[in-house]
């Protein structure tokens, strides 16, 4: 794939970047090693301070970022300008509570003096998502400066503008030379950059076969790795759920970033007794959105960020068709306009044990699942390769605390969509990924965890 920016509403290529050659990456990979000898000894307050200048230029600049963000991969620009804000909560955040989670753990032992101490691994690869081009680069980059290493982004191909503005923020907020670089290079060099030995560690949000990748290439080098992958959330509503409250949180948890997020509401799973009204009102939601110009502010869901993200998701809603399943709404490109564009989509009466109910929908798709009961729904729920998130609605506190314990993923909330929290850890199970991003758990993830014991 090229590095270029192509506006996914008109198909329009805008800028297009040469990769990196191999001596500019070597050069690169100096910098970030001699940046590390140095910046692993500044203090908190210094890393603190200069965090809250990113923060601070994030907020100032929002509407520039957020502009990027939305010509380069096509989300409304109301949500782009949540998702910067979002950044500048995360890096505030780790400059307030990094120093705490860093602190010296003391341990009671015989000896005189033992304690637990974290101290930074190096430099860190970040292989990133265009889903969310600032917000998945900052809750990685937040903890890892703060923790003292330093790092490398290789960011998504078709986002290299908003690459080069995450660098060119934190440097302007006072970090020094080589303590953050972006890479403009192919996936083809991920590899290459895991067999170095100055590069100590890597974390990927992305798909399966790009976590399994980095995975093999860092494992042979016996070099760690996050990875936070796909998902194809379940969206329980059971009988004694708010049901207004419900559709309406689902309409918003499948249509969140143009329906293109790991962690959106995919499938929908309804007790029988509520399914008619579910998806009626559900169907009267996705018919009042406003697909159009991610600019405009009354817009609601804009292109996918890809034309091949287009096919590939049309592809899928015609294999859910032949294996049974039915339109209600949409169920094909938008013909008429130039760009990207897929419609709010609902299926239903797809047979559970299809192949296809086994796939992760990355747009605006929603597939409707009819249950007897919460030991069906906690069954359809688990019975699929990914395990990251899940939502579920009742007010039930047995059904409530049997959901919360039975169903396998990294997070579950209850009567609220799926979100992320700087003040909780995310992450996911089965093959949705392994470690945790954010919170105290994610910054522990890229640090050494050194013993000491003082007789």
């Amino acid at each position: 794939m090229a590095i270029a920016t192509i506006n996914p509403a008109t198909g329009e290529r805008l800028k297009t970047f040469e990769p990196l050659k191999d001596a500019e990456i070597a050069a690169k990979l100096d910098l970030a090693g001699q940046a590390f000898d140095l910046y692993r000894l500044t203090s908190f307050q210094q890393r603190s301070h200069w965090l809250q200048k990113a923060a601070e230029i994030l907020e100032q600049e929002k509407a520039d970022f957020a502009k990027l963000m939305t010509l380069e991969m096509g989300k409304p620009f109301k949500a782009a300008i949540a998702e910067v804000e979002k950044c500048a909560l995360v890096c505030r955040y780790y400059a307030e509570h990094a120093p705490g989670f860093l602190a010296d753990v003391p341990v009671k032992t015989d000896g005189s003096q033992s304690f637990v101490r974290y101290q930074p691994m190096g430099a860190i690869l970040a292989v990133m998502p265009w889903n969310f081009p600032f917000w998945q680069v900052f809750r990685f980059a937040a903890p890892a400066l703060m923790a003292g290493n330093v790092g490398l982004l290789k960011h998504a191909s078709n986002v290299p503008q908003c690459a080069l503005a995450i660098e060119d923020i934190l440097q302007r907020a006072g970090f020094p030379q080589g303590a953050f670089q972006t890479l403009l290079i192919g996936a083809a060099k991920v590899a290459d950059l895991m067999a170095d030995d100055r590069v100590k560690a890597a974390t990927l949000t992305g798909s399966e076969p790009a976590g399994a990748s980095l995975a093999a290439a860092a494992g042979k080098q016996l070099k760690k790795t996050v990875l936070e992958l796909g998902g194809s959330d379940p969206f329980i509503v059971l009988e004694s759920a708010d049901l207004e409250a419900a559709v309406a949180t689902a309409t918003t948890a499948r249509m969140l970033n143009n329906g293109q997020s790991c962690i959106a509401a995919k499938r929908f799973i309804v007790a029988d007794a509520i399914a008619d009204k579910f998806e009626k009102l559900l169907l009267e939601k996705f018919a009042a959105l406003k697909v159009g110009d991610p600019m405009e502010p009354d817009t609601d869901l804009g292109p996918l960020a890809t034309p091949d993200i287009l096919q590939e998701l049309d592809q899928q809603v015609q294999k859910a068709v032949k294996s049974g399943g039915k339109v209600l709404i949409g169920g094909h490109p938008l013909a008429d306009r130039t760009g990207n564009f897929y419609p709010p989509t609902i299926i239903i009466d797809i047979p559970i044990d299809s192949p296809i109910a086994q796939e992760e929908f990355f747009g605006p798709v929603a597939l409707l699942f009819r249950i007897r009961d919460i030991d069906a729904a906690i069954k359809l729920a688990n019975e699929i390769p990914f395990g990251l998130g899940a939502s579920a609605w009742t007010t039930n506190d047995q059904e409530r605390d049997r959901l919360i314990e039975e169903i396998e993923a990294g997070a579950v909330f209850i009567n609220s969509m799926v979100k992320s929290d700087p003040r909780l850890p995310f992450g996911g199970t089965k093959r949705s990924g392994y470690g945790r991003e954010l919170s105290i758990q994610g910054l522990h993830e890229f640090v050494n965890v050194k013993t000491v014991w003082i007789k």
